[in-house]
């Protein structure tokens, strides 16, 4: 049950609860209503603390790793022979 979800259930449990008057054989509706807002109170915190470890932090980038098999020659003009 997502975020959505779990907000139909406080909206419906709050319905129930604050703005109906029926009488059911046998059901406390006000109860139920309760009930529904808990479970919607509690989806809602599983649902954020999930939600906050499932962010992924980038790790800073890491180093740029030199290769000892790759030869890089440097042209400085001197070493190479040119410019004498």
């Amino acid at each position: 049950m997502g975020l959505g979800g779990c907000i139909i259930l406080i909206a419906v449990g709050a319905i129930l609860t604050f703005a109906t008057d029926w009488d059911m054989q046998g059901v406390n509706l006000d109860l139920v209503g309760i009930i529904f807002m808990i479970v919607g109170l509690i989806g809602v915190t599983t649902f954020s603390s999930i939600y906050r470890r499932r962010r992924v932090v980038v790790p800073p980038p890491t180093g740029v790793v030199d290769d000892p098999t790759v030869h890089h020659h440097r042209r400085d003009g001197y070493s190479d022979g040119y410019g004498v």
